[in-house]
């Protein structure tokens, strides 16, 4: 695979974001607004120290399932909302958050990389951080291209072949933009330059619409 040009992933991200940098900064606050409220409204027992932690109740079950559902709606939503964005700054709305259609192929790709990931961690650490860069992937090539769990799966390995270590690298970069934005007040480039990734930029292997939406785009 051609080498990922990690410093136009970079930059795309940061000329999408001055775009619009209100849509932007308010989906991601809106966003985690909706992951944190089962976690407030979950009540949590008081913990006696020398004494074993009181048993899980009926309420807290419920609420663990209604979190769980919520995060995944939620990070299926940004993902829409980021691979949309990366499309075209200039039409997209907060309701693109809202994509309920694949959830059921999201949730699937999500537990099959979460398996795989953990089983690479329990053999050797390596393994695991080379499972979850190659199936970074998945995710939106399930919403993009409406692949199966899968398929999404060897799509990503297929496309980040050769490019695992320039994607861990965009990775780090992309953290330390978004601290450095953080600080400064601004929220930092919110995911655009990795979906530049997966959106077929650069000649990277993957037809155009795909997932980091800058990165996957290089990787076609």
């Amino acid at each position: 695979m051609p080498a990922l040009p990690i410093g136009d992933c970079i930059k795309f991200g940061w000329e999408t974001f001055k775009k619009r940098p209100g849509i932007l900064i308010g989906a991601l606050l809106l966003v985690g607004l909706v992951y944190a409220i089962p976690g407030i409204l979950t009540p949590h027992p008081v913990v006696v120290e020398g004494q074993p932690p009181p048993p899980p109740t009926t309420l807290g079950i419920v609420m663990s399932l209604v979190s769980f559902v919520v995060s995944i709606l939620a990070s299926l939503g940004l993902t829409s909302f980021s691979l949309r964005a990366h499309d075209n700054i200039e039409t997209v709305t907060i309701g693109d958050l809202w994509n309920p259609d694949p959830v059921w192929r999201y949730l699937g790709a999500y537990l099959l990389i979460l398996l795989i990931v953990i089983a690479g961690f329990i053999l050797l650490v390596i393994p695991g951080i080379i499972a979850s860069l190659g199936l970074s992937f998945a995710t939106y090539l399930v919403i993009d291209r409406g692949m199966l769990p899968v398929a999404s799966i060897k799509e990503s390995w297929r496309i980040t072949k050769g490019n695992k270590w320039r994607i861990f690298l965009l990775g780090l970069a992309l953290t330390g933009v978004n601290i450095l934005g953080a600080l400064a007040l601004v929220v930092g480039l919110l995911g655009i330059g990795s979906d530049h990734v997966a959106r077929g930029r650069p000649r990277l292997p993957l037809p155009a619409g795909t997932g980091w939406a800058s990165a996957g785009a290089s990787l076609d």
